[in-house]
């Protein structure tokens, strides 16, 4: 089982993927709420984009501009499918404040994510249950666009809210 680690200042457009402390990856997204992100893994360029208010998520090639993966997100289902190269794979949060989530492959966990802090700085883990590959590599990028997304309409309903109190 390998694992990596990533971190994201709370306010920040960049994450960053780690293996054994050497930097291998990350995603630097135009601004901190952008939809648009750009991201690399391995040497490997590709552009993340969500359309219309979170609920799909795309990542594509950077070179030749080819879907290369796509989830569709409902906020009151914690699962989702990603079809990458003709395989399904599956997407579940765990929890409410999404501190734990996954993506399976036939029922079996491959790829599970945790986040250990959230108020300065995002931190966490990535174990893999699995080969790193391309489609791996693909998934852990989708996973922390995901996770992104996410905390981004956190900050907005408890922006919101204290709106609304006030």
């Amino acid at each position: 089982m390998d694992k990596l680690h990533w971190t994201k200042d709370i306010f920040g457009s960049k994450l960053e993927l780690r293996e054994d402390g050497n930097l291998i990856g990350n995603i630097r997204w135009e601004n901190m709420v952008s939809s648009r992100a750009q991201a690399m893994i391995n040497g490997k360029l590709f552009v993340l984009n969500r359309e219309f208010f979170l609920s799909k998520l795309e990542i594509y090639d950077a070179n030749d501009q080819s879907l290369l993966g796509m989830v569709m997100i409902n906020l009151f289902n914690p699962r989702s499918d990603a079809v990458i190269n003709g395989k399904c794979f599956g997407l579940e949060i765990q929890n409410f404040w999404q501190s734990r989530w996954s993506w399976k492959f036939n029922g079996t966990e491959i790829i599970t994510y945790t986040s250990n802090e959230f108020i300065t700085k995002e931190k966490g883990e990535i174990e893999l249950f699995t080969t790193l590959n391309d489609d791996t590599e693909i998934l852990i990028l989708l996973g922390l666009f995901v996770r992104n997304q996410f905390v981004l309409l956190m900050l907005l309903l408890l922006f919101i809210a204290i709106l609304i109190i006030v």
